[in-house]
């Protein structure tokens, strides 16, 4: 079984695939490398491989990772780590090749949201994605065990052991899922009484590290909200009331941030806490500035919220961070963000740069939300 909570080396060695020359596919190697960095692991040594596509035995060719394994040992990297998903098979192969162990993209967010985890329900909700991460490698574990056993009517000396641990984790996920409904039937509560009340609901969404916490405390003036320059500061769901210009309140919730290729485990089991942003009138995407990837990162968050089907809610995009920049960036980013044809607005969160047109366009859209549908 995997164990989420060891860190087996504080320096690793990232392994990544450029499929078909598209020079992207490497240069998520700095992402992983700052994820890792939140775990307090080093990236000592990179390395990329251009291929069509995964090996199906081993992820990148034998006779790479063989110079993965001799260059690793040479940095004294003790572990692996690859810049994409591993089947168990993949992940068994590679590391009974390099000898050294060997995590993939997903286990590596998994440990960063665990290590971020502070409240019973976002550690509820982590536990959750893991049991349904394990359950593969579980499954390829138990049949690697049980094949020595070999004829027929036999049972192979690791299958009691691998019932144990696969019974174990489902009754866990039994035990969760009850709890994590609970929650979900007690929000869903809570979003029918702001409804009879008239609120209405604005969620911030966008990649993690985008500003949506320093937006939200901005906005809210709750000096007490949980600030970072870090991934992943907000796993749970805060609520906090903003006046817009005309002084009608509304309900402003962040929610957490997403990344490339987030697990699609951890989506499921933060079901509970995206339907903030499902039940929303009107989401506010969230784009960092200052972001090399600002292109791609808008469009993973918008393949994200299509994903949980949030991707036709009307939305505001906030290019935040615009102190960083000068004139000419911030307006090429708008332009570059306008082509979707939502309505773009330039912000700082941080030091409050037009704010008020970003609440005046939310006071806009709202407007013509509610005339839309109840004709007022």
């Amino acid at each position: 079984m995997i164990d989420l909570q060891q860190t087996t080396s504080q320096k690793a060695f990232l392994v990544a695939l450029d499929v078909d020359g598209k020079e992207g596919d490497a240069d998520t190697l700095e992402e992983l490398a700052l994820l890792l960095g939140n775990l307090g692991i080093t990236a000592a040594g990179k390395c990329t491989q251009r291929r069509s596509g995964p090996d199906p035995k081993y992820f990148v060719g034998s006779g790479k990772a063989r110079l993965i394994r001799a260059e690793a040992m040479e940095l004294q990297a003790g572990l692996i780590v690859v810049d994409g998903i591993l089947s168990p098979s993949q992940a068994a192969a590679l590391t009974r090749l390099v000898g050294l162990p060997v995590w993939d993209r997903p286990l590596v967010i998994m440990k960063v949201f665990e290590g971020r985890a502070q409240t019973e329900e976002a550690k509820l909700q982590v536990e959750l994605a893991r049991c349904r991460y394990e359950i593969p490698f579980l499954k390829g574990l138990g049949l690697q065990m049980s094949r020595p056993g070999g004829g027929v009517g036999t049972r192979g000396p690791g299958e009691t052991e691998f019932e144990r641990h696969r019974r174990k984790l489902a009754r866990r996920i039994r035990e969760i899922n009850k709890k994590i409904e609970a929650i979900r039937n007690r929000r869903e509560s809570q979003r029918k009484q702001r409804a009879r009340a008239g609120l209405a609901t604005v969620a911030l969404a966008g990649y993690t590290n985008s500003g949506k916490s320093t937006l939200l405390k901005r906005l809210s003036g709750d000096r007490d909200l949980y600030v970072a320059d870090q991934l992943f500061s907000t796993l749970d769901p805060f609520v906090r009331r903003v006046l817009l210009q005309k002084g009608d309140p509304v309900l402003f919730t962040d929610t957490v941030g997403f990344i490339r290729n987030l697990p699609p485990a951890l989506i499921t089991a933060f079901r509970a806490t995206l339907e903030e942003i499902t039940a929303a009138d009107l989401i506010i995407l969230v784009a960092d500035a200052t972001s090399e990837r600002f292109e791609e990162d808008v469009a993973v968050v918008e393949e994200t919220l299509a994903s949980i089907e949030a991707g036709a809610l009307p939305r505001i995009i906030a290019v935040n961070k615009i102190d960083r920049l000068d004139t000419e960036a911030v307006d090429n980013l708008k332009n570059l963000a306008g082509r979707s044809g939502d309505r773009v607005v330039a912000i700082s969160a941080l030091l409050g740069d037009h704010i008020p047109e970003l609440l005046e366009a939310v006071e806009e859209m709202l407007f013509s939300i509610r005339k839309e549908v109840w004709g007022v």
